[in-house]
């Protein structure tokens, strides 16, 4: 994704640890992306140069306030030129974010968003997001009514504007009340599109997406309706994708809920999770040990598919060989595997 929020995707990864799963390995699996590259911008004029030098100066407000005006000219390339300095100016300096917000820029920004012009909409998508990297923002850009028309980015938007707008729709995801109102905006279907077939940088933040704003009920179930587990199935049955970690936890967050048992098991799910357990990295193994323990809690039928299906050796050898609390996980999931089936009160349970 050629997007500006890299540049503080370690932080974001640090937020999203507290979200929904207790383990501190999900931090980093959604921290790795690469630093942001598309701020070279070869169009440039040599006086957007010269703005931005002097932007980098304490005497930066009025030109500032200058940009935010432009903002709401009668010319498209005039918009187009203040948006792209704007999203540039946010781009790496909290200051710059802070000052921008206070001068006004929010609300014309969310106007540019909604333009047919998918340039002006992508620079409108973008400086939204940088300007949501500051913490002290987040409120006023959804309070400013920047959610539906980020999800409207996210279905129309060229593919960095796509990318940035699942960014954006992160970024906001982040204050609690805002989870459910994305959700409701029609986000899910979107994102979990933009994991099936976006490529690897679109996959990446539609996964860290997916993962905030499933933390809530409804959006896992919604999640299940439009159809999460085929991607998140194919992805961690190809260890070459580099998302084989980010789509495990996305599901483990997921499997909390019955929708989300029966769907992983019918998109084939028991199969890859139990050859992660055998073959994965550790951190893979403890994952899907912890996502097979949430799918056979309840049902013998699916407990039998999953000792069917050849987990128990696997199991073994890493309640022998690895780390504690992987250790931990197969041995609990090997006594419910060895569990006798009759007077079993999950017996009853259906598929």
């Amino acid at each position: 994704m050629e997007t500006d929020v890299q540049a503080d995707y370690m932080y974001m990864g640090r937020n999203l640890a507290d979200l929904s799963i207790n383990d501190d390995s999900s931090s980093s699996a959604f921290s790795d992306c690469n630093s942001d590259r598309s701020g070279e911008f070869p169009t440039v004029s040599s006086q957007s140069r010269r703005l931005l030098l002097a932007c980098a100066s304490e005497n930066s407000d009025d030109l500032i306030r200058q940009l935010v005006s432009d903002l709401e000219s009668c010319s498209i390339d005039d918009q187009k030129q203040a948006a792209m300095e704007i999203r540039l100016l946010a781009k790496n300096k909290q200051e710059n974010r802070i000052k921008i917000a206070r001068a006004g820029a929010i609300k014309p920004l969310i106007s540019l968003i909604s333009s047919s012009d998918p340039q002006l909409q992508e620079n409108g998508v973008t400086a939204i997001l940088n300007l949501s990297l500051c913490d002290e923002n987040k409120e006023l850009i959804a309070s400013s009514g920047a959610i539906k028309p980020l999800v409207r980015a996210l279905k129309i938007g060229t593919s960095t504007a796509k990318e940035n707008a699942a960014c954006a729709l992160l970024r906001l995801s982040q204050i609690e009340e805002s989870k459910i109102a994305i959700g409701r905006s029609g986000a899910i279907p979107l994102l979990v599109n933009l994991l099936g077939s976006g490529n690897f940088r679109g996959k990446k933040d539609a996964s860290t997406a997916l993962y905030s704003l499933c933390s809530v009920k409804e959006n896992k179930i919604r999640a299940v309706q439009s159809g999460i587990m085929k991607p998140l199935v194919e992805l961690m049955a190809d260890f070459e994708s580099n998302m084989v970690d980010k789509s495990a936890f996305v599901l483990s967050v997921l499997v909390s809920v019955p929708e989300a048992k029966t769907a992983v098991v019918e998109e084939g799910g028991i199969p890859v999770l139990v050859e992660i357990v055998e073959v994965g990295s550790q951190r893979q193994k403890e994952i899907a040990v912890g996502i097979l323990l949430q799918i056979c809690e309840d049902s013998v039928a699916f407990r039998t598919m999953v000792a069917r299906e050849g987990a128990i050796p696997p199991l073994v050898a890493l309640s022998q060989s690895g780390t504690s609390r992987s250790k931990h996980k197969a041995e609990t999931l090997i006594k419910l595997l060895r569990r006798p089936r009759s007077g079993d009160p999950a017996s009853s349970t259906s598929v």
